[in-house]
């Protein structure tokens, strides 16, 4: 129900109701296209495979450059979701996460970069928070690992855990997109 929830087919009301958003055959081609292109599309695949490359550069770098108020206000940003946040409110302050480490790197270009990798993953994020047991505990405990080795200006720990966690949403794509 999430999932057919997420691409508009059902509109799930607390207290009243799950309904049928419409049966117009675009609504539900649109929604047919979405899971189809989710599961075929190796780009989103390609995609991963860049912010492999550059997100640990930029946490690496963030761990050194960024400035300590910009630090507490990641750790804030962190405290704002739980497990049981919606997921794509979750996905949001994800994406926002990766964002201001990018920024917090001090290389606009590297920054710029970064950001424009974000949006092409983030319906395999919303996803993977809705589908796969765990993930977003998981996604909040390597972002708080991330936020740390960042507090302590630990470019190699911010670099390794950057690995780890853009390195499990690059195995979950692969799996979905087989």
């Amino acid at each position: 129900m999430k999932a057919l929830s997420l691409i508009n087919v059902l509109d799930v009301r607390q207290g009243d109701g799950t309904y049928a958003t419409s049966l117009a055959p675009s609504l539900l081609l649109e929604a047919l296209s979405f899971v189809v292109d989710f599961h075929r599309d190796d780009s989103v695949l390609e995609f991963l495979e860049v912010r492999r490359i550059l997100e640990p550069a930029a946490t690496s770098m963030a761990a050194l450059r960024m400035p300590n108020e910009d630090k507490a206000e990641l750790g804030k940003l962190l405290d704002a979701v739980t497990v049981d946040s919606p997921v794509d409110d979750f996905v949001a302050t994800d994406l926002e996460f990766h964002r201001r480490i990018a920024v917090g790197s001090g290389n606009s270009v590297l920054a710029s970069l970064v950001d424009n990798m974000s949006p092409p993953t983030a319906r395999a994020r919303i996803w993977r928070g809705m589908t796969e047991p765990r993930a977003l505990e998981r996604t909040l405990d390597e972002h708080r690992a991330i936020h740390r080795a960042i507090m302590h200006r630990d470019a190699d720990l911010a670099r390794s855990w950057a690995t780890v966690h853009i390195a499990a949403d690059r195995v979950v794509a692969a799996h979905d997109a087989h």
